[in-house]
């Protein structure tokens, strides 16, 4: 009878040293020399990988960050035996990772504070349409260093000479192609050649070398047709993170300025 209770006593201490030790060990996947690695660690990467639409939360996904966690754990150790960490520049990298980390923190709960309106994002549309216009052209150039070059280039031009031929001496890239700038809206010209291009007729040649920035054109417009602009909704995500990253630009701008800069 003592026997039996000795033996109950036994099973039921070991039953509760289980019950309490059960817990600890399942907060955590694994140790490595000691050093316990927590399950918590695991979910929270399982959730940013999830979030990210890398992956779906699987056993599979689990142990391979399980795994890389381990391994990581190891490398670390190894280089604290070796004093990685205390070598000035893995310090001044720490501290730039670490800067980095806080102010994308920061700025994603500006963000959050701060959403873009839909009424902005079609104020932004409105004014894009409004600067590409109803319409494209299909332009080809040559552009040159002077006046003069410009000049004897419509000369030749006039005399038939071939278009494709004589805007191999284009200063340009397009000087392989013939000079031809493709489909493209005037907003993506300098003012001075967007106006010469918009007033001629297809086929057409200026008659003026067009003084730029860049030089002296000599532009021959081949067709013009309707402008694909496409619907806000097809690019609202797009104007909405063009916002956004406006938006931000100005909030640094504005600590910038009030920060005592010496």
């Amino acid at each position: 009878m003592i026997l039996k209770q000795a033996r109950l006593s036994l099973v039921v201490s070991l039953a509760m040293t289980a019950m309490v030790a059960a817990p600890a060990f399942a907060q955590n996947v694994a140790t490595v020399n000691g050093k316990p690695i927590p399950a918590a660690k695991v979910d929270q990467l399982v959730k940013q990988v999830v979030a990210q639409g890398r992956a779906t939360d699987s056993p599979q996904l689990r142990e391979a960050i399980k795994r890389d966690l381990i391994g990581r754990e190891v490398l670390i150790q190894e280089a604290d035996k070796q004093g990685i960490g205390g070598r000035a520049d893995v310090k001044a990298a720490i501290d730039n990772a670490r800067q980095s980390i806080i102010i994308n923190a920061m700025l994603a709960d500006y963000v959050k504070k701060n959403p873009i309106k839909d009424a902005e994002i079609k104020a932004e549309y409105d004014k894009y349409k409004a600067q590409v216009g109803d319409k494209e052209y299909h332009a080809r150039h040559i552009l040159v260093g002077t006046e003069d070059e410009a000049k004897a280039i419509i000369a030749k031009l006039k005399g038939g000479a071939k278009f494709e031929e004589l805007a191999k001496q284009s200063k340009d890239g397009s000087a392989a192609n013939g000079g031809d700038l493709g489909w493209a809206s005037p907003a993506n010209y300098v003012p001075e050649f967007s106006k010469a291009m918009v007033a001629l007729q297809k086929g057409a040649i200026t008659d003026t070398p067009v003084k730029s920035e860049y030089g002296f054109h000599v532009i021959k417009l081949e067709d013009v047709r309707q402008a694909k602009i496409p619907a806000l909704d097809e690019v609202k995500q797009q104007v909405a993170e063009q916002l956004q990253q406006r938006q931000l630009a100005q909030y640094r701008e504005s600590l910038v300025k009030k920060a005592k800069i010496q």
